[in-house]
């Protein structure tokens, strides 16, 4: 028993040892490829960029900002900050300066989409976000508001978001039901509200109902729709939401 024992003891510590080993150099490789990101801020993005190639990081411009202090061109923030301990290959995400502002924001309230966006395109400008809203009495595609304002000092981006007016959507009602009605009085009634009559089609005759057409040797003309016809169906049917000017079918007997 004694040996069995010995050896077993034996092939748990060559175990732990393996593990305390790997963990170890799994410590060393991670670490190993860690850098600390430098500070960049007031450098160019060509000068950021050799700082941090040769720490294999990236420089990713994503922002532009006015600013009185630091001069076009530069970098103005970083993310991570310097000191940051990172693993090769991070990006380091960087705003730029656009120097002071130099350009006016114009006034594009009451131009239409496309006149806003070119006026402020124009200028060397970008439109950040534009938001739509119905307001009854007011022109579709109209600029109702801006932000920031026209001639605003002192803005933080070259950016401008606008309020633009969008058409109305047309009323909606809930179908009644025409079933057993005569087609003259519902036509009426559907023109009154706005809706359109479509298609007005006979319903097929019963299967066992006598036809006075095989039993004579003249063949009758099929029947036609009149205002005294009952309606037996309808599209759409009753209780769907509709919207004002839709069109109303019916099946008529």
């Amino acid at each position: 028993m004694k040996p069995l024992f010995r050896f077993a003891m034996l092939a748990l510590v060559l175990v732990v040892v393996a593990l305390v080993s790997a963990l170890t150099a799994m410590r060393f490789a991670i670490h190993g490829q860690e850098v600390e990101v430098p500070a960049i801020v007031g450098l160019s993005p060509a000068e950021a960029e050799r700082s941090v190639g040769g720490l294999g990081l990236q420089i990713d411009v994503e922002q532009q900002y006015y600013s009185p202090h630091i001069p076009e061109g530069r970098i103005m923030t970083q993310v991570p900050l310097p000191g940051t301990k990172v693993r090769r290959g991070w990006q380091v995400r960087v705003a730029q300066s656009l120097g002071p502002q130099r350009v006016a924001i114009p006034d594009v309230t009451k131009e239409s989409e496309r006149a806003a966006e070119w006026n402020i395109g124009r200028r060397g400008l970008d439109v950040a976000s534009t938001a739509e809203m119905q307001l009854p009495g007011t022109p579709a595609d109209q600029v109702l508001a801006q932000s920031p304002p026209a001639n605003t000092g002192q803005v933080s981006a070259p950016r401008t978001s606008l309020l633009v007016t969008v058409a109305a959507d047309p009323p909606a009602y809930v179908m009644p039901s025409f079933v057993g009605q005569p087609l003259g009085s519902a036509s009426r009634t559907l023109q009154d509200a706005g809706f359109k009559l479509g298609n007005v089609s006979m319903a097929p005759a019963a299967a066992n109902a006598p036809s006075l057409a095989a039993a004579s040797s003249i063949i009758a003309a099929p029947p036609q729709p009149t205002p005294a016809s009952i309606i037996v169906a309808q599209t759409p049917p009753a209780g769907q939401k509709v919207l004002a000017g839709s069109v109303v079918n019916f099946e008529v007997r």
